[in-house]
């Protein structure tokens, strides 16, 4: 009896684990697919995760290259890690402004897409220009271009030669300016330069724009509104500026009343003394943050084709 017994539980025994090994080759497959299919999500997931990131790195560095583009670099980092940039003064910049003659005649007799494109072909040249010089441009108003050397870095005693060359290589290239619309006629500048103390900050919330205040500015825009055509027109102190580098040809203009600032002595930059610098080109000069040149090189595949992918 015990042996029969026995004999009876090792058949179930044997059942018992039969069953359970044929259950473990049913299952098994089963699991192994879920896993496999698990898996799969992970790294499918892991993947949309890291080309999002890359996508939201890519959409930063966009935004920030805007924002390098409205104020200078310095500023715009200042203003990122403290969200807020006091006023500095500076005691000696030079600022440099321009203006298109006889622009209200052609803005009268042209339509407001041919005033845009011209302004806007004239200012991309400018902007082109003044990449290979120390300068920052300051904003452009209508016809009117502002550019300043000094600020928001301090370059020493070099804003003065700085300005100068460039004055005289945009006083240049509107020589060869044609009116897209009028082939005929001939672009026409007037220039003024004049350097001095000024505070400069940042001004507004909304479009928030690096200013800059003081009497140098003022007296900057009125050596430009009192000049001639095609001439560059300077203050003494800007005279006496480049006077001590022997590197520029002024000529004396005279007495010229300016408003608010009773009668001045001015003079005409007339040219450099020799050959100019060679500088870089503005296809060859870094100018811009390393981050600028990394979205320039590597665009994110979301904008490859030209619109970008919806998911």
């Amino acid at each position: 009896d015990g042996v029969t017994v026995s004999l009876t539980e090792a058949r179930r025994s044997e059942v018992v684990c039969a069953g359970i090994l044929i259950l473990v080759c049913v299952v098994s497959p089963i699991i192994i697919v879920l896993v496999r299919n698990a898996v799969n999500t992970i790294q499918v997931y892991a993947s949309n995760l890291a080309e999002k990131a890359r996508e939201l790195e890519y959409e930063k560095e966009l935004s920030d290259s805007l924002l390098y583009q409205m104020l200078p670099p310095s500023i715009a980092k200042q203003l990122k890690q403290t969200q807020q940039v006091p006023a500095e003064f500076f005691s000696s910049v030079t600022v440099y402004f321009s203006d298109i003659v006889g622009f209200t005649a052609i803005a009268a007799v042209s339509t407001p897409y041919q005033v845009i494109s011209f302004l806007n072909s004239v200012y991309k040249l400018f902007d082109e220009k003044i990449e290979c010089y120390d300068v920052y441009k300051i904003e452009t108003i209508g016809d009117s271009y502002m550019v300043a050397s000094g600020l928001p870095v301090r370059n020493g005693n070099k804003h003065a030669t700085e300005i100068a060359s460039m004055a005289l290589e945009l006083l240049e290239a509107t020589s060869m300016c044609r009116l897209p619309h009028r082939p005929d006629q001939t672009l026409c500048m007037r220039s003024g330069i004049h350097m001095g103390p000024c505070v400069a900050g940042i001004v507004g919330s909304k479009m928030p724009r690096y200013c800059l205040f003081g009497d140098t500015i003022n007296t900057a825009s009125r050596m430009e509104s009192t000049g001639e055509p095609m001439k560059i027109q300077i203050s003494d102190d800007v005279k006496k500026a480049l006077d001590k580098t022997g590197l520029f040809l002024t000529a004396p203009r005279g007495v010229v009343d300016v408003k608010g600032k009773g009668e001045m002595s001015t003079h005409w930059l007339e040219g450099r003394i020799g050959p100019s610098p060679e500088r870089p080109t503005t296809t060859s000069l870094d100018c811009t943050p390393s981050f600028l040149a990394r979205i320039h090189s590597q665009r994110s595949p979301r904008y490859q084709s030209g619109k970008p992918r919806i998911q």
